[in-house]
């Protein structure tokens, strides 16, 4: 979400004029992220969200934004991307596909508290729940052949002990994949990228969940998995915060229970999340782009985070009598 691309009033004015939402009024860059180029946009209409996409093809777009439209349509507080007059929900703009989405109420919150952690497990459920019927998936785009690709490309860059970390823990992922355990795991399109970021918060009042320009479809626990890694952890060392962990897991279960392979692949999964963060970090960190705007982030926290999990994970709570719904 940095600056990578820099539009003009004139240039905005123009793609602006093919949507349903009045003149445009104000428009600034948004800082946070590292992926695409975002803006705040306000028109007569109402308040946007403009992405102009900078690695994605313009060719994989409309999974993204079906998805999002699909769940904005079922209830999901999300962005809802705004169809131009001939009904397109992407175009070119400034030579990158674009989009207009809306904009949500709340910001991110940096340090969550239970209550917070159990409004984000129970989104999350819903979301999974929901996407069963929603638009054709593609499988995650960082997924175990990514983390294998990219591990063996970043290894010489890195010191001997977290290339052999890297290489151990990607070939145990790989056996784990092949087994009848994974297999039996529920997936569907998931979100992939639920960090405290990407959700926003009016106070304690869940206002969305925004960016699922990383969607894929993956099993629901690995979604599961990456939000616990960042919405239930002490920040120094990685571990995982007892509190915020069982009201993030409670909440899930309250709408959707674990199945029984899920509850015994749960530490795979969240040394799976963090080799996944932990990888797309040194991956920018050593490839870096250039932008306006950028907020870099630190590798190392995740690589705190994938040893914390390979020593140690606690048990999952188990939830009586509840029922999946909808």
């Amino acid at each position: 979400m940095a600056v990578f691309t820099s539009v003009s009033r004139e240039q905005l004015d123009a793609w602006l004029a093919r949507y349903p939402v009045g003149a445009l009024e104000l428009f600034e860059g948004i800082e946070a992220g590292i992926e695409n180029t975002n803006y705040f946009v306000d028109t007569a209409g109402g308040r946007w969200v403009l992405t102009l996409f900078e690695r994605l093809p313009a060719d994989s777009l409309p999974f993204y934004l079906n998805l999002m439209r699909h769940l904005a349509r079922r209830g999901i507080a999300c962005p809802d991307p705004v169809a131009d007059r001939d009904g397109a929900l992407s175009s070119m703009l400034a030579g990158r596909p674009a989009a207009l989405v809306t904009r949500l109420p709340g910001r991110s919150v940096a340090h969550p508290t239970a209550a917070h952690c159990g409004q984000v497990g129970d989104l999350l459920a819903r979301m999974h729940l929901e996407s069963l019927d929603g638009p054709a998936g593609r499988a995650n785009p960082r997924g175990l052949d990514w983390c294998a690709e990219t591990a063996a490309r970043l290894a010489p860059m890195l010191a001997p002990g977290q290339a052999a970390l890297l290489a151990d823990e990607v070939d145990a992922q790989r056996r784990f994949a092949g087994t009848g355990s994974f297999a039996a795991l529920p997936a569907s399109a998931v979100h992939a990228d639920l960090f405290r970021d990407n959700v926003l918060f009016e106070g304690e009042r869940l206002g969305g969940v925004i960016d699922f320009y990383f969607a894929g479809v993956d099993t629901w626990l690995f979604d599961l998995a990456v939000a616990c890694n960042d919405w239930c952890i002490d920040d120094p060392t990685g571990a995982l915060d007892g509190a915020r962990l069982g009201a993030t897991l409670e909440a899930y279960q309250a709408r959707r229970p674990l199945t029984d392979p899920e509850r015994a692949a749960w530490p795979m999964m969240l040394r799976a999340a963090a080799l996944r963060f932990w990888l797309s970090r040194l991956d920018d960190l050593h490839r870096p782009r250039a932008a306006e705007l950028v907020v870099p982030k630190d590798p190392a926290q995740f690589e705190r985070i994938l040893r914390a999990r390979r020593a140690a994970v606690p048990q999952l709570p188990v939830r009586h009598g509840a029922t999946a719904c909808r």
